[in-house]
């Protein structure tokens, strides 16, 4: 029995002594960053901005792969099935995270089991904008050109946020509107400009330049308070006097599930050295764009809440999942 206990010992502490040294080998390579939607994205221009940084905290180059298709799904879908040994992350959002469950009948994968959380790194609100041959010249106006004739207006989506928040603004707003789907929101943008559709719900990064260079026209921002980078558009709730509207983009990163503690730990400990950066944040500020630092844990507690959150506005928007 005393030569079996040995045994045992001997067997354990050289298993602790292997997941130490892979631990301390982990970066050995470059690891991809999975950005689901399109280059030019609000998710694809933080994702870069943060895998920047981070490479410089665990000394290994960052690969980001742009992976776009139904509202995330594709390259979530892709993550969820690689090895979980740190080498494939996932730049997520509300629609992979979240919204996704109630969006679609079938998912390639579970959405609550498949992810390991790895850090919160921010968010965003959106701006409800028009073409600038639209005749409203604010929220209210563009609501009664949609009540005007139901379908009429038009509507750009190439995320969930973008589909839901407009939804959402004509359910409460008691009209119906015509949803035209993108693959991304710069084509989305393009048309927009080109007046191929009437409305576009999108995060401040696409919508922002264009709406100070004049090339679309502004109405309102989603989230409940007026935000600092285009103080002269009102909150869809001031517009519309409703109480209740709100809807913004969050950004996280998640790895496969059964990623390694120590490797999701300084995975976490670099997404919050990038949060932390100084340039970073001034680089985002004028887009609207708030930074969270925060543990694994806080960020599986935040998905829990969003995934509910996001069930009940898909279902009071009337969305029928896919």
């Amino acid at each position: 029995m005393r030569r079996s206990f040995l045994s045992l010992a001997v067997l354990a502490a050289a298993s602790l002594f292997a997941s130490a040294g892979f631990a301390q080998a982990w970066p050995s390579k470059p690891i991809r960053a999975v950005v689901p939607f399109a280059p030019g994205s609000a998710t694809d221009q933080i994702g870069r901005a943060f895998v920047a940084e981070m490479s410089k905290t665990l000394g290994q180059t960052i690969i980001v792969d742009n992976k776009p298709g139904v509202n995330g799904m594709l390259g979530a879908a892709e993550v969820a099935k690689a090895a979980p040994d740190g080498y494939t992350i996932l730049i997520g959002t509300n629609s992979t995270n979240a919204a996704l469950k109630s969006l679609m009948k079938q998912l390639p994968y579970n959405q609550d089991t498949a992810f390991a959380p790895l850090g919160y790194m921010g968010s965003v609100p959106l701006i409800v904008a028009v073409n600038n041959d639209v005749p409203a010249k604010n929220l209210r106006e563009l609501v009664a050109l949609a009540r005007s004739k139901a379908g009429h207006v038009t509507f750009a989506s190439a995320s969930t946020s973008q589909l839901v928040s407009t939804e959402m603004l004509a359910s409460m707003a008691g009209v119906q509107m015509t949803n035209v789907p993108y693959k991304s929101g710069p084509a989305a943008m393009t048309d927009l400009i080109g007046g191929q559709v009437m409305l576009f719900t999108a995060d401040f990064a696409v919508m922002l330049p264009q709406v100070k260079a004049g090339k679309i026209r502004g109405l309102a921002v989603t989230s409940t308070k007026r935000s600092p980078a285009i103080p002269e558009l009102p909150t869809v709730n001031e517009a519309l006097g409703l109480k209740d509207y709100e809807l913004i983009a969050y950004f996280a990163m998640f790895a496969p599930a059964g990623t390694p503690p120590d490797i999701v730990a300084r995975l976490n400990q670099a997404i919050n050295a990038a949060a932390s950066s100084k340039e970073l944040q001034e680089k985002f500020a004028p887009i609207g764009f708030a930074v969270e630092p925060g543990t694994p844990e806080s960020l599986a507690r935040r998905t829990q809440l969003e995934t509910a959150k996001w069930a009940k506005a898909i279902r009071d928007a009337k969305i029928e999942p896919q």
